[in-house]
């Protein structure tokens, strides 16, 4: 129960900032679902005791370390059909004191958008079923739905035109919605920035349940906060408007492994000079360390031969050779760096379907300055060639992320400086908590600890893509509002500078919280 005084100071702010306050009611959860059954279809809303709940729950699930009897679910899972039952949902739990979990491709690493930390009633609002890619080869754009994955959106870019295409991430499973609302790192970043800078427009459910056609055009602060600022904090994001970008007929990918003992440490160092020169934006290498091993999967936006010509010219000590090389169109190079294999087809894009078979836990960074080779030599043998299941991502910055992009343009504030991104991932078999969890655990946090030394600091930076609990977790006040200084521990590692005006935004358009996680954006609110 909220106190006087802080129900007095609640008020105030309702009639300040003329927006509804959510409060929870003492309707409960039964009206909740009462509520749905007057506007959404019965066999959308899958509640605890639906024999299907179970597999339509774990359906996008990516990680089996949020599937387990522990786990907090949801009163139920909505799977909304339309734009209407999302605007329903939102109006249902708004009066009945139920908070919404959204999920488009179910990739967080935390798994935030299906399971809640701490026990608490909320529902799940699933948008697998929204996936429709509007794809309009005249104007270079597409509207695609929040529901759709990366895979989905490549595959009906690439068919409609060979030469379009999108600069999304490496993972076809991954969805659109979470992807672009964490700013969206990729292979084709160098040359077209990060996925959040190709956002034109959405289409936005907010927190009143009331459908913001074109935000864009109508509120300019919320179209910054939704593209890099977490888009779950401020409403549902239904739809996108994507420009695409023109590419060659033929492009070019390239995988080549080099071991400790072909001078692996030599190589990435090497790599990490080349990030920041003025040229070569068409090539993109990102590097993969694990045990005694680099890993250098190449996309060059163009042919072989060109690629051959400045590889000599830049970086002779890779040894590319034209057998390395494998010219195909840009869809099916997506569907080879995001399936694993050179035969893949193209539909092979359009699979959603998840593994649970591997327990898994990510972390992340930025580097601003070379590590070295000493530095590189140090990381192989001191903590990868101790432990296999590790390793290490690599992802080159610079080129058009950085190039006349200041850090306050989108939310995603780690372009100017910046050489690369880091991103930790460990594996295990056993159990979320068992014998192998802990040596996973203890592997993971000896490299993070080696890795201080290396990387940004004050704030250490990481990724809001790369979600991690580890870094702070948010505290609701007596108020029954997120607080601003709790939220500052994590937020200001994924967003630095720019935390403050996603709070802001957040304020204006959420000053409720009713949008909330352990690590949603918290409500900035103004004091008169």
């Amino acid at each position: 129960m909220a106190t006087s005084k802080n129900m007095a100071r609640e008020l105030t702010i309702f009639f300040f900032l003329c927006c509804t306050v959510f409060l929870p009611s003492l309707a409960g959860s039964d009206d909740f679902l009462q509520c749905l059954s007057q506007t959404i279809p019965s066999d959308l809303v899958y509640q605890q005791s639906s024999s299907s709940f179970e597999s339509v729950l774990r359906s996008s699930v990516q990680n089996p370390r949020y599937a387990t009897n522990t786990t907090v679910r949801p009163l139920c899972i909505v799977v909304a059909s339309g734009v209407p039952h999302v605007q329903a949902a939102v109006r249902c739990g708004r009066a009945h004191g139920v908070r919404l979990r959204v999920r488009s491709g179910g990739h967080d690493y935390e798994g935030l958008s299906y399971r809640s930390v701490r026990p608490e009633v909320f529902a799940v609002l699933d948008l697998s079923r929204l996936r429709a890619v509007d794809v309009r080869p005249a104007e270079a754009a597409a509207w695609v739905d929040a529901g759709a994955t990366l895979g989905e959106l490549y595959h009906a870019v690439g068919t409609a035109d060979r030469r379009l295409a999108f600069p999304g991430g490496a993972c076809p499973t991954v969805g659109v919605s979470g992807y672009l609302s964490g700013g969206g790192i990729g292979l084709m970043m160098r040359k077209y920035g990060i996925g959040a800078d190709s956002v034109v427009d959405a289409r936005v459910v907010n927190a009143d349940g009331d459908l913001i056609g074109s935000v864009a055009s109508t509120d300019q602060d919320l179209f910054w906060a939704i593209r890099g600022g977490g888009g779950e904090s401020f409403g549902v994001v239904v739809a996108w408007r994507l420009r695409l970008s023109m590419v060659e007929e033929t492009v070019t990918v390239v995988n080549i492994e080099r071991t400790l003992d072909e001078g692996a440490a030599a190589l990435v160092a090497k790599w990490e000079t080349l990030i920041l020169q003025p040229y070569l934006p068409d090539l993109t290498i990102r590097v993969v360390v694990q045990d005694h091993h680099a890993f250098f999967q190449t996309l060059f936006l163009g042919r072989c031969s060109r690629l051959l010509r400045a590889m000599r010219a830049f970086f002779p000590e890779l040894g590319m050779a034209p057998a390395d090389c494998r010219e195909m169109t840009w869809l099916r190079a997506m569907a080879f760096i995001g399936l694993g294999a050179a035969d893949a087809p193209a539909e092979g894009l359009l699979n959603r379907t998840n593994n649970l078979g591997t327990y898994v836990k990510n972390k992340s960074d930025y580097v601003r300055r070379a590590i070295g080779r000493a530095g590189w030599e140090g990381i192989f043998q001191q903590h990868l060639s101790r432990y296999g299941a590790g390793l290490m991502i690599l992802e080159p910055h610079g080129g058009a992320v950085s190039a006349g992009v200041l850090d306050f343009a989108t939310p995603y504030p780690h372009r100017q400086g910046v050489l690369y991104n880091v991103q930790y991932v460990v594996f295990w078999l056993d159990e979320a908590d068992g014998p192998a969890a802990a040596a996973a655990a203890g592997w993971l946090g000896g490299l993070y600890g080696h890795m201080e030394q290396f990387v940004t600091s004050n704030p250490r930076e990481a990724f809001a893509n790369y979600r991690d609990l580890e870094i702070g977790e948010n505290v609701v006040g007596g108020d029954g509002v997120t607080t601003y200084e709790s939220g500052r521990v994590w937020g200001e590692k994924y967003f630095m500078g720019n935390f403050r005006r996603l709070a802001a935004v957040k304020g204006r358009v959420d000053p409720g919280d009713y949008f909330r996680n352990e690590q949603s954006i918290p409500p900035l609110l103004q004091r008169f």
